[in-house]
């Protein structure tokens, strides 16, 4: 309604009117803010009375922005999701002892308000340990570093802390009123995290720690159940969860306990020098069916939203900056199509059997040596069933009440009234989406007019490489890398002299010599008088590494310099605290006299980088830096600092930093940490799939992508980080790039997909009708939707018939619809979003005679 500025008493709504919405404001804000009970029993969580089938996401709060956390919610809600999960985040809150931060990525009140204010449930795994792929598995460095501590055992030191830091977090929820308890969305918490795979590690003092972790959860009294996830001695009332790619086959410990999944993966992590993992939808979904098949009644995707390891808080080591983990929703923050998608619709068909699922017994029905239905029928007639083929090879016909149904291998189906399908675990229908990374040029900004437009200005700076400052400490002997940081820094430089007699002779055969450098971990650049020999490094797999190469000498005094960097702490196993890295043996073979062991040589040591310790990154440690400026930034040249003032790229996409032609180093904007990059490559040899067969038991390596391409190009810079004009990016590079060839890449969708058969069960959730007596209403409809703000603008191709080959690549088969282009066109054209259905009324239905046929489309969206 539009009110003019001086409206007549006739244009006035009535009072009452104006009053009503305020009455139901007020009465949604009592009712949200209003206590409810949170318990449970061997069917499922009961909130207040209710049994509840839910359906949670993990969105981690500091692997995205405050600007981002709103968007994210509304998108797991809009795919069906009840329950936003999160970690709490130790080391990213208490800095030091007693010194807490919750600004920022770690503002943990606003997130969980945004949760409550979206209707949404909210699951808090304080832990303290989270692993997670999270820098020392999210327990601070310090911590280490109070003498007698051992982490996660009956330790007295770490028992204190622990306890401290956890009853802090339940304070300040409670202060909040964020407990279901208070009427806030807390409906679970969560103490210790699959601490059962290392309990026996830590013999008697494990199990007593587990116990004594339990009841000082308890003790919080927060109102709500507390779960531990993989804890196979979880003691009453804690309960006991699972987390795996599979969990249909869990049972909790106690019979009086629900049947709880707290990290299904949908996806894998990634380090850095390995392939990509991605996991199917229809195996996402198969998993999911099973586990509610099977009497589950709450399932958590970990992750829903991977989102990025910003800064140095990866963990691994070798973690990538990406978190993506193939997750429904993106690193960025755009739904992944078709996995969003497909599970939506399982989310929406699985509601429909929540009333017969959680308040009647199952009967399971073989149809087959690998198939069999669970059937579950109450007393007042609500009835359903999931039909499934177990056999990873072959489709099967079964026979189920008196009707026949198809069941593709490795699949489940939904039959929310006992006789129709509505959903089928791997007949995906659902929209795919092909999305672009569309480079931008590095613009200079315009708010520093004395900067030459024709061309960016960098600035320069190059680190002396060896010790650049006063040393922190010589010894006899090498130290361990991460004991002299305290992971302050990446980098910790070794530095030796060695005297050679004469240029003649001091080698073996006129060849140069080797040096040969035993590292526990995780990469290092060696320099030789200033010029950087090699690099050598660990993996995600093992991080000790060997590095060998020949060197360059000199007749004197030769400088040997070792550049030892982490990339990212151990984050779980057992007794992982005590973990090193850096060189352990240091060696010259080939030397006139033989060996020359130099590991307990004098090591002077100096911790960090020059640039680190003036925080030249930071806007606000910039002054008393040498910078050099020019418009041709040196190419190439290790232990270098660019530094350059640019404009934000056009529109409002999701950005990432393009740095495919760099070598190795860190990226701030506006002294912001975009993190580590790293674009190195995953081995040519090793196996990747160009389509994933989704059928059998997923593990990480089954369906890899990017062999012989770098594990991660692009890196997420959040469009808040950035100001109308006058962003100050700052990149270090460590062994020599290419700076004139970063770009900022857009990520757009540009195109998106549907490719379904006419008997697809499909199902029109928004006007959803019944038919009779329960039957549902089923019609193939191919359903497609551009981003916000962008049309369906073309129709790259469209066939009805039998079409064959996926997204971006369709091909018309032996029989086609001649009229299909132009059917789609006047459906869909000009539109946000268009829905077709495959009948007689649209397309040739003669087609094909005895096929199934399918329709197949793309559309452009601009």
């Amino acid at each position: 309604m539009e009110l003019s500025s001086s409206p007549s008493s006739s244009s006035r709504p009535p009072h009452s009117l104006l009053i009503l919405p305020l009455l139901i404001f007020s009465l949604l804000l009592k009712f949200s803010s209003a206590a409810y009970n949170v318990t449970y029993d061997s069917r499922s969580l009961i909130i207040d009375g209710q049994r509840k089938l839910l359906i949670s996401a993990a969105i981690h709060y500091p692997r995205s922005v405050p600007s981002m956390w709103p968007g994210l919610v509304q998108l797991a809600k809009e795919g069906g999701v009840d329950v936003i999960e999160t970690y709490v985040f130790w080391n990213g809150h208490e800095l030091s002892p007693n010194n807490y931060y919750f600004g920022g990525r770690f503002d943990l009140v606003k997130f969980c308000k945004i949760v409550q204010q979206s209707g949404m449930y909210l699951i808090l795994r304080i832990g303290p340990f989270v692993a997670a792929e999270w820098n020392f598995g999210g327990v601070p460095v310090w911590l280490h570093y109070i003498p007698g501590t051992v982490f996660r055992t009956d330790n007295e030191p770490f028992k204190y802390y622990m306890q401290k830091f956890m009853t802090y977090i339940v304070n300040l929820m409670k202060k909040e009123k964020l407990f279901a308890s208070q009427g806030g969305p807390i409906i679970l918490a969560q103490v210790e995290n699959e601490y059962g795979f290392y309990e026996t590690a830590y013999g008697e003092g494990g199990k007593r720690y587990a116990l004594w972790a339990a009841k000082m959860a308890l003790s919080q009294n927060t109102g709500v159940p507390w779960i531990m996830c993989q804890q196979f001695d979880a003691p009453d009332p804690v309960i006991d969860t699972c987390n795996s790619f599979y969990c249909d086959h869990f049972k909790p410990l106690s019979p009086n306990k629900p049947k709880i999944w707290t990290e299904n993966w949908p996806g894998w992590f990634k380090t850095f020098g390995a392939r990509d993992p991605h996991r199917p939808p229809e195996d996402v979904a198969f998993s999911v069916v099973r586990f509610f098949q099977k009497g589950g009644s709450l399932q958590n995707y970990y992750m829903y939203h991977g989102g990025t390891n910003f800064g140095r808080t990866s963990g691994g080591p070798f973690i990538t900056t990406s978190y993506d983990y193939d997750a429904p929703i993106d690193e960025y923050g755009l739904a992944r199509c078709p996995k969003w998608g497909h599970l939506k619709e399982l989310h929406r068909s699985i509601k429909l059997c929540e009333h017969a699922l959680l308040n009647s017994e199952t009967k399971v029905l073989s149809l087959g040596p690998l198939q069999e239905a669970d059937v579950y029928e109450d007393a007042s007639g609500a009835c359903a069933a999931f039909i499934s083929n177990m056999d990873d090879k072959n489709d099967k016909m079964v026979e189920f009440r008196n009707r026949s149904y198809y069941l593709p291998a490795w699949s489940v189906s939904i039959l929310p009234n006992c006789k129709n399908v509505v959903f089928n675990t791997a007949k995906v229908g659902s929209q795919t989406s092909t999305i672009e990374m569309i480079p931008t040029d590095l613009l200079p900004s315009t708010d520093f007019p004395n900067k030459d437009l024709k061309g960016l200005q960098w600035d320069v700076f190059v680190e002396k490489a060896g010790i650049w400052a006063d040393a922190d400490f010589s010894i006899n002997g090498l130290v361990d890398h991460i004991n002299t940081t305290k992971d302050t820094t990446d980098y910790l430089w070794y530095s030796t002299s060695l005297l050679v007699d004469k240029i003649e002779g001091f080698t073996r055969n006129g060849s140069n010599p080797m040096l040969i450098v035993e590292s526990k971990g995780h990469a290092l650049h060696v320099f030789v008088n200033q010029k950087l020999q090699a690099s050598a490094s660990g993996n995600g797999t093992v991080s000790p590494f060997i590095f060998r190469s020949p060197i360059s000498l000199k007749a004197g005094n030769n400088e040997i310099a070792l550049l030892s960097m982490t990339v990212g702490l151990q984050n779980a196993g057992a007794f992982y605290e005590w973990i090193g890295a850096g060189p352990t043996q240091v060696r010259i073979e080939g030397m006139k006299n033989g060996t020359v062991d130099l590991s307990s040589s004098t090591w002077t040591n100096k911790i960090g980088l020059q640039g680190e310790h003036l925080r030249i990154y930071d806007s606000n440690g910039l002054n008393g830096v040498n910078w050099v400026s020019t418009s041709e930034p040196p190419k190439e040249q290790p232990l270098t600092w660019y530094k350059a003032e640019v404009n934000p790229p056009p529109g409002d996409e999701p950005i990432g930093l393009d740095m495919i032609h760099m070598g190795k180093g860190l990226a701030w904007l506006n002294g912001q940490e975009i993190g580590r990059y790293w674009p190195r490559k995953s081995s040519k040899h090793e196996e990747c799939v160009r389509q994933c067969d989704y059928r059998g038991k997923f593990s990480p390596n089954k369906c890899s992508t990017g062999c012989g391409e770098p594990s991660q190009r692009w890196y997420h810079v959040p469009r808040s980080w950035f100001k109308p004009s006058g962003n100050i990016l700052v990149i270090f590079e460590e062994i020599g790039g290419d700076p004139t060839s970063i770009r900022f890449s857009r990520r757009k969708i540009s195109s998106v997909c549907s490719h379904i058969s006419e008997d697809h069960p499909s199902l029109d959730f928004e006007h959803l009708q019944k038919d009779g007596a329960g039957d549902y209403n089923n019609k193939a409809t191919v359903r497609l939707k551009c981003p916000t703000n962008t049309r369906i603008s073309d129709v790259n191709f469209a066939s009805f018939g039998n079409p064959v080959g996926t997204c971006g690549s369709y091909a018309q088969g032996e029989c086609h619809d001649p009229n299909s282009v132009s059917i789609v066109k006047k459906v869909c054209l000009n539109k946000t979003d268009c829905a077709l259905e495959l009948t007689k009324d649209n397309f040739d239905m003669e087609l094909c005679p005895g096929s199934v046929k399918k329709l197949a489309v793309e559309v452009v969206c601009t």
